[in-house]
């Protein structure tokens, strides 16, 4: 895991020297938030499209969530061991993931202000109300809830917190 592996160790994965490494990174918890930020990148850069695009608020909100959640419930089931040491280098690098955190909460914030200026969602502070969102639908998307995925009514758990979201945002 994370925890155990040394900078050397990293080196000699590259086939460069450590010394290498540590021109590029300070330190091994530099280099650990550096593999926790790429990891999260990935996604949020494909979050990022979703929010960006011009389609209607409520699908573009359900489109962003179910990318969340698939990618890291994907993650998950295809490389349980590589998902282990990535949770274990977002836990460690607690700076990335209020960071990842944020911009989550920067995506739906967009689509929930381009709903309401729409007239597609009924609210009064879109900050307030992604915030909401988020919270609501974490157990589907955050890691500490991995062991829970498996469970063979996710997804109608999912459905059921989906409906009582759109009815909470009025969607239109």
């Amino acid at each position: 895991g994370p925890s155990k592996t040394t900078v050397v160790d990293v080196a000699r994965a590259l086939g460069v020297s450590h010394g290498s490494v540590y021109r590029h990174f300070e330190s091994k918890a530099a280099l650990r938030d550096a593999v926790a930020e790429r990891w999260l990148g990935r996604l949020s850069q494909q979050l990022a499209d979703i929010a960006a695009d011009s389609g209607p608020a409520p699908q573009r909100l359900r489109r962003w969530l179910d990318m969340l959640i698939n990618y890291k419930q994907g993650q998950s089931r295809s490389d349980p061991e590589l998902f282990a040491n990535y949770l274990e280098l977002v836990n460690e690098s607690r700076e990335v993931v209020t960071a990842h955190v944020s911009t989550l909460l920067s995506h739906l914030t967009q689509i929930l202000s381009d709903g309401m200026a729409r007239g597609e969602f009924s609210i009064d502070d879109p900050a307030q109300a992604a915030r909401v969102v988020l919270d609501a639908t974490t157990r589907f998307h955050n890691p500490v809830h991995v062991r829970e995925w498996s469970d063979p009514h996710i997804h109608d758990a999912f459905e059921a917190v989906w409906s009582l979201l759109m009815i909470g945002l009025g969607a239109a």
